[in-house]
């Protein structure tokens, strides 16, 4: 009977309405969002895959990922040694490959949050049956990282401004030029998890001090920002940033008078922990408590026991007697620790971005595109119009200053000015330009959203008063705001699609321009040392390419993008820059077997400047004329042939017009410079103008242009070059890898 009963029609009906109550209730609000929000991480995901279309065969249809830039090849090369090895081989290796003869000691001169990210989500996949080779894993990895950090600023704008805020803060990310740049395929660097722990880090920092919140859940939050604080410490040489920025944002919490025990909490336990996190990374290790910018956290922290104790103190006599003595205990304990040298200011590259104008004393980060100052121009060829909807956004924030919006403002204003301090930071202020955009377009929004959903009202006629605003007004507001960002989006959308269709730059051949089809060149000359020569073979080389060649070639190099060691990028200035005699004394205490240089040219001959080192040899001069006493006093070459650090006097020397030749003057007065009006130089004896030149004649003589190059070398003879078989070039342009081997003059 009760069989019978379980399977009547009521009884079954009423299982399938029971689990019908189990589904999630949602409106079609709820859908919407999270259809856009849906849309919008796609298109992120999407956009960032692009340039994939470089990296397919057009023969076989296969595609061979590969990554773009230089760095990456490092995180890589990093990466792919703790996939072999394990998580703690790297804490011993010195990279011999590198930076010969000393080698590069990766421990204890280099992030290890990338790449031990990316080995154990890569261990992770390949445990779940995951078919994908390293390279490719590590190409695809900042599009994932890219789309993520697109939904956690959609999670940290709507805690600020709720959902439109958040969705239109993920729709400006997706869509930022650097920050697309940063994060497309193959570009496998630091941004890429930085970028994503500031924002997560900011949203659990933010909560964590939300007043409403029980104490228990303060500490999970605070606990989780502090282990983000310190993932980006390990990850990344920008965590100066977020510790600043954190440390400013409590500091005008404090004078603004909005202090809470919460606030003590929440930042003594988020640095506690980011910090433990951060001085066991070995490159950072306990110094890292010393630098300017943890005293500074120190500093607030102090002021905010500070705080705390007077809470506690009646009686304002005590009070005024507490600061006076607390106040000089601090500045004497600073003092102190200053003097006794535990403090330490801020150096090198970190000064230059607060200060930027030092950086003109240093020809090796002037040299370096990304490190230079941020023109208006740049920057608003990077937001463009949606600068107009950025200062809606921080006039909105200022209108009503809380906490949340207190951060907005500080993270808008300071990641602006590190923006303009520095090319390269322009990725930095991508999460605080997407916020406050999506604040302001918010703002603006509001008021006529309201209006338009208002219930028509009977209007009585009066003779004399304001008219009452229509929704019609509203509708032309609303659509003119439409209209405005979608002239943002289109404007701006020649930056968009430079970047998106950008191939990776190996991939282009590191030329300064997107190429009709994939550039060969160097692909073909990196197989060609990895199968000809030895890992240990030392090859030199304008430390661009290092790298390149220790990664994807498989030999020795003298130098790359790390700049580790001045001197050396000083001397193999110097080989390149002095005459072959000259230069063969500073190899030879190298004991480099080849030497390597790049150069583009025109489909007549000409130097292109498209990327070589035509366009390099300035640099090269001026970071080796900074060591000019030293290069002189060691015999090497004399005071007359040496030069200097100055780029003028660089030019005059070398070539105003181009290397090798200085131009007198339009002295015909035909607005062409011809042959009488070019005076040779010294840069004709160089060692890389003569290698260079070597290629472009040999190119010629390969077209039956030129029947014997004109150029002796010395000590050098070819050994391989690329492109000399690549008669229409790409666009005009031909790329010219070029490989010599060094031939030692016999010692008497």
């Amino acid at each position: 009977m009760n069989i019978k009963k379980g399977f009547a029609k009521e009884t079954i009906l009423n299982a399938f309405k029971s689990v019908g109550k189990i589904r999630p209730r949602t409106d079609h609000v709820s859908i919407l969002k999270l259809a856009a929000l849906t849309i919008i991480l796609l298109v992120a995901f999407a956009i960032r895959l692009f340039p994939m279309r470089w990296e397919i065969d057009p023969t076989t249809g296969k595609t061979n990922l590969l990554l773009s830039e230089f760095d990456p090849y490092f995180q890589y090369h990093f990466t792919k040694y703790v996939v072999d090895n394990g998580f703690l081989s790297w804490l011993w290796w010195n990279d011999t490959q590198r930076w010969y003869p000393n080698g590069f000691e990766v421990a204890k001169r280099a992030y290890p949050g990338l790449p031990l990210t990316a080995a154990f989500l890569y261990k992770l996949f390949s445990t779940l049956g995951v078919d994908i080779d390293l390279m490719s894993f590590c190409s695809l990895f900042p599009v994932i990282m890219g789309m993520l950090a697109c939904l956690a600023i959609y999670f940290l704008g709507k805690d600020i401004g709720g959902v439109p805020v958040g969705l239109f803060a993920a729709l400006f990310l997706a869509l930022h030029p650097s920050y697309i740049q940063r994060t497309s395929l193959g570009f496998f660097d630091d941004e890429t998890v930085g970028i994503l722990a500031l924002i997560v880090f900011a949203f659990l920092f933010l909560r964590a001090i939300e007043g409403d919140r029980p104490i228990n859940s303060t500490v999970k939050y605070a606990l989780a920002s502090g282990a983000f604080l310190g993932y980006f410490c390990a990850s990344w040489g920008a965590a100066f940033y977020p510790i600043g920025l954190t440390a400013l944002f409590a500091f005008v919490l404090l004078i603004a008078k909005r202090y809470t025990r919460r606030l003590l909490v929440t930042y003594s336990i988020t640095f506690g922990l980011g910090l433990f996190i951060a001085i066991n990374v070995p490159y950072l290790s306990p110094r890292y408590l010393t630098s300017m910018a943890v005293a500074a956290v120190a500093g607030v922290f102090s002021l905010l026991i500070l705080a705390e104790i007077l809470n506690a103190i009646q009686t304002q006599r005590w009070k005024t007697i507490t600061v006076i003595v607390f106040l000089a205990l601090v500045v004497g304990a600073f003092a102190v620790l200053w003097q006794m040298g535990h403090v330490q200011g801020l150096t090198g590259k970190f000064l230059s971005v607060v200060n930027p104008f030092i950086r003109a004393e240093s020809p090796l980060y002037e040299s370096v595109a990304e490190h230079r100052i941020s023109t208006w121009g740049t920057i608003y060829y990077d937001l463009g119009f949606g600068v107009i909807f950025f200062i809606a956004g921080l006039f909105f924030v200022c209108g009503n200053l809380n906490n949340k919006n207190l951060f907005a403002l500080i993270f808008g204003l300071t990641s602006l000015y590190f923006a303009c301090s520095m090319v390269r930071l322009l990725v930095l202020m991508a999460p605080a330009y997407s916020l406050l955009t999506g604040v302001g377009i918010n703002g603006l929004l509001k008021p006529f959203v309201t209006l338009i959903r208002e219930p028509p009202k009977i209007s009585v006629k009066k003779k004399f008063g304001l008219g009452h605003v229509g929704k019609e007004f509203s509708g032309a507001a609303i659509f003119l705001i439409f209209l405005i960002l979608m002239t943002n989006v289109a404007f701006p959308m020649p930056r968009v699609y430079r970047q998106i269709y950008t191939p990776t730059t190996i991939s282009s051949g590191s030329l300064s321009l997107v190429p009709d089809r994939p550039v060969q060149e160097w692909i073909d000359m990196l197989y060609w040392t990895r199968t000809r020569l030895n890992s240990t073979t030392v090859v030199c080389s304008w430390w661009d390419y290092g790298y390149w060649l220790t990664v994807l070639g498989n030999v020795t190099t003298l130098a790359d993008n790390a700049t580790a060691n001045r001197t050396q990028i000083e001397n193999i200035g110097f080989i390149f820059m002095a005459n072959e005699t000259q230069a063969i004394k500073m190899l030879k205490r190298y004991n480099a077997e080849y030497i390597l240089v790049y150069v583009t040219i025109r489909t007549d001959g000409s130097w292109a400047g498209a990327g070589g080192d035509e366009g390099k040899w300035v640099w090269m001069a001026a970071i080796s004329g900074k060591s000019r006493e030293r290069f002189i006093e060691q015999g090497l070459i004399s005071e007359k042939d040496m030069w200097t650090s100055d780029l003028e006097e660089v030019r005059q020397r070398f070539g105003n017009y181009t290397l090798g030749w200085n131009f007198l003057g339009d002295k015909n007065q035909n607005n062409k410079v011809d042959s009488d009006e070019l005076q040779p130089t010294q840069g004709i004896n160089s060692t890389i103008y003569k290698l260079m030149r070597y290629a472009i004649e040999r190119w010629l003589q390969e077209r039956g242009q030129l029947t014997t190059p004109s150029i002796q070398l010395q000590y050098f003879s070819e050994a391989y070059i690329t492109g000399l078989d690549n008669a229409s070039g790409y666009y005009g342009y031909v790329p010219l890898v070029c490989l010599y081997k060094i031939n030692y003059p016999l010692e008497p």
